[in-house]
């Protein structure tokens, strides 16, 4: 039976292009949101009550990060090098979010605005483990939209 399109989505595998380029395919994103700060005031009310008024104060987007198996690519780490040796101008760019079913189908995608990679790290080395190594970056970024797929 197909999918409704109310039903939640399984994640599997996401993918990050970044300034037009596919930086790489991930099996795990957090932190993708945004929150707005409340402002309190202080107000009198006709009756002469002291009264705290929440009002919406800045917006602000939550640090994004990403997790892969360590590849051969060095794409993640030389934008990360920019940031770096200074070149925010150069690292900044516009990037896409897109999560893949199982069959590797997009069924989600979200817009990021002025996007730099703020953290890097790679993978906790054990001779003796059996586990993939595992690197992470951190994205921040200034404005994101969800898009309709």
């Amino acid at each position: 039976m197909p999918a409704r399109e109310s039903d939640p989505l399984t994640g599997f595998m996401f993918s990050l292009d970044a300034g037009g380029k596919v930086q790489g395919f991930f099996t795990e994103i957090s932190g993708l949101g945004s929150e707005t700060e409340v402002v309190e005031h202080k107000v009198v009310d006709p009756s002469g009550r002291d009264l705290v008024q929440k009002i919406p104060g800045r917006l602000k987007f939550t640090d994004v990060t990403l997790k892969r198996g360590v590849t051969k690519t060095v794409d993640m780490w030389d934008w990360r090098k920019k940031v770096e040796d200074g070149d925010i101008v150069g690292a900044r760019t516009n990037a896409s979010i897109t999560m893949f079913d199982q069959s590797l189908t997009p069924v989600a995608s979200w817009e990021l605005i002025n996007v730099w990679p703020s953290k890097i790290s790679g993978p906790q080395m054990q001779s003796d483990s059996t586990a993939y190594g595992i690197e992470e970056m951190t994205l921040v970024f200034e404005d994101m939209k969800r898009v309709k797929m």
